[in-house]
C-alpha cells in the first residue's frame, strides 16, 4: 500500500526565503529539525522558503500587520519545542518581537498590546515538546 505522511494545522506557506536580525542569540548557530529555521549567534534568523506556519493564533483576525510577526513568532517557538532556545529565557524576547514587528508593520499599538498579553498568558504550552503536531499517515491501514 502506498502512504502519505503530514501534519495539520498549518495555514501559510512561506514563497520566498526570509532573513531578519533579532536580539535573540543564542550560544552556537542553531537550526530546526529539517533546516527550515536558522538562528546564528549573532542573531541573524533564516526562515527558508516552503515553511508551513498558522499564522496568528488565538481570536484574532489574520491582518497583514500580524502576518510577518507571527511568522518569525512561529519559528522561534519551534525552535523552543526542539529545546534549540531556552524558554524560560527567549519565550519572553520573542513575545516582545511579535509585538514590535507588528507595530512596525503597521498594527494600532493597542492590538499589539494586547496580542502581547494574550501570548504572556497563554502562549507557555506552545513552545513545549508536546505541542508538536502529531505526525499522520494515511490511508486508514498505514503505520
Amino acid at each position: 500500500m502506498e502512504c502519505i505522511s503530514y501534519k495539520k494545522g498549518y495555514k501559510y506557506q512561506l514563497f520566498e526565503e526570509y532573513k531578519t536580525s533579532i536580539d535573540i542569540k543564542p550560544v552556537a548557530d542553531i537550526s530546526s529539525t529539517g533546516s527550515y529555521v536558522t538562528l546564528s549567534l549573532d542573531g541573524h534568523i533564516v526562515i527558508k522558503k516552503g515553511y508551513a506556519w498558522d499564522g496568528p493564533s488565538g481570536p484574532t483576525v489574520d491582518t497583514l500587520s500580524f502576518m510577518r510577526g507571527s511568522l518569525v513568532h512561529d519559528a522561534l517557538y519551534q525552535l523552543m519545542r526542539e529545546d534549540k532556545l531556552d524558554r524560560k529565557t527567549d519565550r519572553k524576547l520573542a513575545d516582545k518581537l511579535l509585538q514590535e514587528m507588528c507595530i512596525n508593520d503597521k498594527m494600532n499599538k493597542i492590538r499589539a498590546w494586547w496580542i502581547y498579553q494574550g501570548i504572556r498568558a497563554f502562549g507557555k504550552k506552545a513552545t513545549l515538546p508536546s505541542s508538536k503536531p502529531p505526525v499522520i499517515r494515511a490511508p486508514e491501514d498505514c503505520q
